[in-house]
């Protein structure tokens, strides 16, 4: 705390933030002060007279020259029971991968509510590890279970009904957006919910358990409603949870047009794609994020961009469950939200960071396929045009900006995700070298001149994109508190 009342938060040093598509933004040698909320109140170059006055007066931590402060990231997409094995079972086609191992995964963990409380405190220590500040959830189809409290009562030993999902996450400071399966559908008779009207009534419970959760102090938690997809759900359900959406203005998150199996058993048993299902009942709106999209064409990419519906791009997962890659730049031009998830488990990493570099590589693959595919259909032609064409590889600098102000705005944290007055400091303290011994830190290696001390270049920014790893990641802040 600084001497100036009121102030939580006080540091000096370089910021690097991404305040739109493609633009990386470093502010070098500025001050960023907060209030006691954690909210950016000042925020100018340190050697502008107010602030030099105001480093004079208060205790302000500058950082080192070869640090830097960057928004934390956004995970758009990850199931938290499925965080349990992780890296393991990726061996089937989706639908029956499901059936082998998400559901048999998420059914132990209902009824293990001393596992579920283990896993899902390592997955919010894990999440902050890697810089996640900001994650939406998928949970189980059960709403409650009965546990010791460890962050909304001051006594301990008080038993009572709660959400260990969302009480880990807020425990530990993560902002979450958590949700609770519905689905009365499915493979695996015994995990699923006995009718639309007792999903519906469940989904009702969770919102109302899940709003009262936090009596006191920084919320960092809100429900979702989620529809795990429209396989696992009835017409009555998704109408339903349309309707509840509507009336409780809560946001829903789902999966659409994930893989070819998935997509056939949609046509087959509703015929009509699934986009149209969502549309139909509501569930494709403002506030709904859809993970996946891989086949969607462009015109259903302008539907959700009308609908103001996000995406989740998974490319990771992707890989392993669909068939194709998400056309990503064409939904960026489409006007789309988009943010990265990591999809655990159909994803083996939940580092960002991973989801950040895959997603350019996926996009460069694509490009290069268009690329051959137009020079075989102008062979013997003089044809010039096929890179004149706007290419469909994304940069590296795009990719950070899917990771933190994109992600951030396609949960509707619109001041989160940028390092600007007004915003709540959600922010990672990331070291890339250490002028006292000469040296890169962790797997970062600088063979020339020493970076200058004047502090962090794009080129550094750079180097840790495509390089850095949790040694780099020295401090981690969400709405100002620092995490352990």
């Amino acid at each position: 705390m600084t001497r100036e009342t009121g102030v939580g938060f006080a540091v000096r040093g370089t910021l690097v933030h991404c305040p739109s598509l493609g633009v990386v933004e470093i502010l070098r040698d500025h001050l960023l002060v907060t209030d006691h909320t954690g909210i950016i109140s000042r925020l100018s170059p340190a050697t502008e007279d107010e602030s030099v006055q105001y480093i004079k007066q208060n205790d302000v931590r500058t950082l080192p020259p070869g640090s830097f402060l960057i928004p934390t990231f956004c995970d758009l997409h990850l199931h938290a029971p499925q965080f349990m094995y992780q890296g393991t079972g990726l061996d089937l086609p989706l639908m029956q991968w499901l059936d082998k191992y998400a559901y048999k995964a998420e059914e132990m963990l209902d009824a293990r509510p001393d596992m579920a409380r283990k896993v899902y405190k390592r997955l919010a220590q894990r999440l902050i590890e890697v810089g996640t500040g900001a994650v939406l959830l998928f949970g189980t189809i059960n709403t409650e279970t009965k546990y010791v409290l460890s962050a909304f009562s001051a006594d301990l030993s008080f038993m009572l009904f709660s959400l260990i999902l969302a009480d880990a996450m807020q425990t530990l400071g993560v902002r979450a957006f958590v949700g609770k399966l519905s689905m009365d559908i499915s493979s695996r008779e015994t995990y699923r919910e006995n009718s639309a009207a007792d999903s519906l009534a469940n989904a009702k419970d969770f919102i109302q358990r899940c709003g009262n959760l936090v009596a006191n102090g920084e919320r960092l938690i809100e429900p979702v409603i989620t529809p795990r997809f429209v396989p696992t759900c009835s017409n009555d359900l998704l109408q339903g949870l349309g309707e509840l959406s509507k009336e409780r203005a809560v946001r829903i998150q789902s999966h659409l047009a994930e893989s070819y199996d998935e997509a056939k058993w949609v046509k087959d048993e509703r015929h009509i794609d699934d986009i149209e299902v969502f549309d139909k009942y509501g569930l494709l709106r403002e506030g709904t994020v859809q993970a996946h999209c891989t086949f969607l064409d462009n015109p259903s990419l302008s539907r959700l961009a009308q609908r103001k519906t996000a995406v989740a791009h998974c490319p990771l997962s992707n890989v392993y469950f669909s068939e194709k890659p998400f056309p990503l730049r064409e939904a960026l031009d489409a006007g789309v939200m988009v943010g990265l998830g990591t999809d655990v488990a159909g994803g083996y990493s939940i580092d960002i960071m991973s989801g950040m570099r895959h997603a350019v590589a996926v996009s460069r693959m694509r490009e290069s396929t268009r690329i051959l595919e137009r020079i075989s259909e102008c062979a013997g032609k003089k044809e010039t045009s096929e890179r004149d064409a706007r290419s469909l590889a994304i940069t590296w600098k795009e990719s950070l900006y899917l990771a933190t102000r994109g992600g951030a705005l396609a949960l509707g944290l619109n001041q989160v995700g940028e390092l600007k007055v007004h915003s709540p400091v959600d922010a990672q303290e990331i070291a890339v070298y250490d002028f006292e011994n000469g040296a890169g830190i962790g797997g970062l290696d600088f063979f020339d001149d020493p970076p200058s001390s004047s502090g962090v270049t794009l080129e550094m920014v750079e180097k840790w994109w495509c390089m850095g790893d949790t040694r780099n990641r020295v401090g981690m802040w969400v709405q100002g508190k620092k995490l352990v």
